[in-house]
């Protein structure tokens, strides 16, 4: 694990729809096409193994996400990218069309009890899905600052600070660091990524 962090992967999913999958159709919908995404996102990602990274899906400029797709693509990639024996060291944030897609995502997510980092295309990132209220501060004031060290949420949620951020990087929605120094997801993004 390198010390300044992981790094960026972007996968285009319109791009990854029109070159592959369906060049007629920029619409996510239904779950046979969720599941060929989803399949065509991880064969992406095999190309990133090795040291941690962020995958930046971008759903942006997919007109439609239906509840499968949605099923499919978001919360069945975080279950699996979830557990310890996951195949790849692999963390992800989200882009989405703002609120044509936040209602779809945020459901599907509530309904597995996952959460997700989103960018909405409003300038920030949002965490969507379910997540306690010590989660959501600990989640917000490092999406503020970008970058945590030990000990540095104690002015906000005492001695808990740390135990939180650490279920936040269980839940990989955050990297934390072998110092333990904690990464916001899309500080890393932020920088320039590779497809």
């Amino acid at each position: 694990m390198n010390t300044t962090g992981p790094r960026a992967v972007r996968i285009d999913v319109r791009r990854l729809l029109r070159d592959t999958l369906a060049p007629l159709r920029p619409n996510l919908v239904t779950r046979p096409t969720g599941r060929a995404v989803r399949d065509a996102i991880e064969r992406c990602l095999k190309g990133a193994a090795g040291a941690p990274f962020v995958s930046l899906i971008d759903l942006a400029r997919v007109p439609v996400l239906d509840f499968s797709c949605a099923d499919e693509v978001v919360a069945r990639l975080l279950v699996k990218y979830q557990t310890p024996d996951r195949p790849l060291d692999a963390f992800f944030l989200f882009r989405a069309a703002g609120d044509t897609h936040r209602h779809t995502v945020d459901a599907v997510l509530g309904r597995h009890d996952l959460a997700a980092v989103c960018d909405l295309g409003d300038g920030c990132c949002h965490l969507l899905g379910t997540a306690s209220e010590d989660e959501g501060v600990a989640w917000r004031t490092l999406e503020r600052r970008r970058r945590i060290a030990p000990g540095g949420l104690a002015p906000v949620l005492g001695d808990r600070g740390d135990a939180v951020l650490a279920r936040l990087a269980e839940r990989r929605l955050v990297f934390r660091g072998p110092n333990g120094t904690s990464l916001a997801l899309s500080a890393v993004a932020s920088h320039r990524a590779h497809t």
